[in-house]
């Protein structure tokens, strides 16, 4: 058994100084197969500290490592006296400054990254909510901030939608009865969210549309400069997280908060919700004004939330009665945003001008991760983690990062990657996210958690049969019952591809654990705002799938669409209407024609090209309107002929999607 321990200066990966040192024994010896991630000890003296119990389960051994971390991040290892853990097995690490950043680079077991990362995490957190958190200082009770980061870039604000995720977090951690302390913060917020609902701000008041302002000051009050504006998946979070909250009191038989506080707050938000969504807003990358997925799948579930909640409450019939109807459509509209022809989910539909991309967007898998119901099952229309096309989506989203990120360079098709926004990215010159990559781990764990449960096996459909030959490439349409073999290998199979997508983060986070907000896509360093807690929240939540800690089920299981929608959105039968133009000068007998990838864009033809395009009184602007399938990706080009010449444009094919059912689209082109 190690001696207790002598006291010397050490300063922890969170900054906090303490004393410890710890004298040799000769009469302790550490095993060959223990890891060193469950060790430590002083290198210069060739000590040893004790740390994990024998015959614990692994998760008990990550939970005590846990223990351990949070100790060690606070400066209490003192607590730890030899003559306390005399049954404890001693353990051999070296633990000097350089050997642990050195480990902590190269971590191998996500279990060992998460006994590091998750109490630092944690603390990160806490530490951006005012008006105590030890970096929020200014800010008011209730209020999280982004980032203290102040310039390069000036996070420090208070998003609407960042708070609400993240208090979802801190929610479910109260309610699942992990951290009973919590409610004061809770409740804390909720005061702050009732107070900010009633700034005026740049986006309108309380009821001309002002719930629809993405940010604030940290003092509450309205930030007048110019932005993106509205967002409008802010007040659908906040009502999710509300009612989560507001669920919990219930059981608690605490009715009278719920109506007394939180239900004025709800009415504010979902009544938002219901009377807006299909007005156009910008994406949570606050970039693309348009229609975008992850809004309107969060605003459906909200509504769906809402729906239950007021009928508990025994709200009139004519709220649930709205809130059905729009709910409803909101099913509909959400399907527009699945391209069968392309085979992912298209992140923004009907994008205003110059924000036209590919659509391959970390929205998506966001999306599927921020709308799990664990009673959905695989359920494809709601895009729940293990259907076909979440799946599908998740590896064309995945493999649009292996070539852009320098420091992805050399790793073969089917590993796991750097991920980021999207592939155009430009903010901060386009880098991962850390926050992207770890939804990528934490949609493929859900997706783990519910083949287990359900028991069913893994479904192979021809949507997701891409997404399975990654890791057979003789995978074939089938479903692989549960228990099998093949069911069991290919579970594993994928747990290390989503354990992978972890490590990566873990390779480029610091030996401080602190995270920022994104990481050079050529080296791996943090960048951009620092001590992000949307980052931290993303990582605590990522942990949480891995150890199948449990989710609620908001009602997407055994949802009906609506027969005026349920031929389907893209590519499913329903169409829209794109009007192309484009400014081109020619000379006498020169015509403009239009081709593209779709079969209704005459499929990169260009003897069946479309054309010549029209330009009666409108010249040098030529048009012609395509009827095409609703809610689809589709690349294009303009071409010219003249005396049986065909002169393409130059540069890249264009690219944009079509909006959704019924819906027409304009675009305006120049000649390039």
């Amino acid at each position: 058994m190690t001696s207790p321990c002598d006291l010397k200066s050490y300063k922890n990966p969170s900054g906090l100084a303490f004393h410890f040192s710890f004298k040799p024994s000769s009469s302790s010896s550490s095993s060959a197969s223990t890891t060193k991630q469950e060790q430590s000890s002083d290198s210069k003296s060739g000590c040893y500290i004790p740390l994990v119990p024998p015959g614990l389960t692994s998760w008990s051994k990550l939970s005590f490592l846990m223990l351990f971390s949070t100790l060690l991040s606070f400066g209490c290892l003192a607590l730890f006296q030899a003559s306390s853990i005399a049954a404890i097995a001693p353990i051999d690490l070296t633990f000097d400054k350089k050997s642990t950043i050195e480990k902590r680079l190269t971590y191998t077991n996500v279990d060992d990254f998460a006994a590091f990362e998750y109490p630092i995490a944690l603390t990160g957190l806490y530490a951006n909510i005012g008006p105590s958190g030890s970096k929020s200082s200014g800010a008011k009770s209730g209020v999280i901030i982004a980032s203290p980061s102040t310039s390069n870039p000036d996070y420090l604000y208070t998003w609407t939608r960042d708070s609400a995720l993240v208090m979802k977090y801190i929610v479910d951690r109260f309610t699942g009865g992990r951290d009973s302390t919590l409610r004061t913060t809770i409740d804390n917020y909720v005061a702050s969210s009732a107070r900010i609902q009633q700034v005026s701000n740049p986006s309108g008041t309380v009821s001309t549309g002002g719930l629809g302002e993405p940010k604030f000051l940290i003092s509450e009050a309205a930030f007048t400069g110019g932005w993106g504006r509205p967002q409008r998946d802010g007040p659908a979070l906040r009502a999710t997280t509300l009612i989560k909250y507001a669920n919990w009191l219930i059981s608690q038989s605490n009715t009278t908060y719920v109506t007394g506080t939180l239900w004025p707050i709800l009415l504010l938000d979902l009544n938002y919700v219901s009377n807006n969504w299909n007005n156009t807003g910008f994406d949570l990358w606050e970039e693309v004004n348009g229609a975008s997925f992850f809004t309107t799948a969060v605003q459906h579930r909200a509504l769906r939330e809402g729906i239950t909640l007021a009928k508990a409450l025994n709200d009139p019939a004519s709220t649930v009665s709205a809130w059905t109807t729009q709910a409803d459509k909101l099913y509909c509209f959400l399907q527009s945003y699945w391209s069968a022809s392309s085979g992912f989910i298209v992140a923004n539909v009907n994008p205003g001008s110059g924000a036209i991309r590919s659509g391959k967007d970390a929205n998506t898998v966001l999306t599927s991760i921020h709308t799990f119901d664990p009673a959905a099952g695989c359920d494809s229309k709601t895009f729940q983690p293990c259907s076909d096309k979440a799946l599908a989506n998740l590896k064309v989203y995945v493999d649009s990062f292996r070539s852009i990120y320098a420091i992805n360079s050399g790793k073969a098709s089917n590993a796991a990657v750097a991920t980021g926004r999207y592939q155009e990215d430009s903010y901060y010159n386009g880098n991962p996210w850390y926050l992207t990559t770890f939804s990528v781990a934490e949609q493929l764990y859900r997706a783990i958690q519910v083949w287990d449960t359900l028991g069913k096996g893994i479904n192979v459909t021809s949507t997701s049969l891409a997404f399975f030959q990654q890791f057979n490439s003789s995978a074939t349409v089938t479903t692989i019952p549960a228990g099998s073999a093949s069911y069991t290998s290919l579970k594993a199979s994928i747990k290390t591809f989503a354990d992978g997508f972890a490590l990566v983060a873990a390779q480029y986070t610091p030996s401080t654990g602190a995270l920022a907000e994104q990481y050079l896509r050529s080296t791996g360093a943090p960048t951009s705002a620092s001590d992000l807690t949307w980052s931290y929240a993303a990582a605590l939540t990522m942990f949480d799938a891995r150890a199948n800690v449990a989710s609620e089920s908001w009602g997407a299981a055994n949802l009906t669409l609506p027969s005026t929608c349920s031929s389907g959105g893209g590519g499913g039968g329903s169409t829209s209407t794109v009007t192309f133009k484009v400014t081109a000068t020619t000379v006498w007998g020169e015509n403009i024609y239009l081709t593209g990838s779709l079969s209704e864009l005459k499929s990169w033809s260009t003897s069946d090209a479309i054309g010549p395009l029209d330009n009666t009184g409108t010249y040098p602007v030529w048009s012609v309107s395509v009827t095409v399938p609703a809610g689809t990706y589709f690349e294009y080009k303009y071409i010219r002929k003249y005396n049986g010449a065909v002169t393409w444009e130059s540069g890249s094919n264009r690219v944009n999607t079509s909006p959704a059912a019924g819906s027409t689209l304009t675009i305006n082109d120049t000649w390039k």
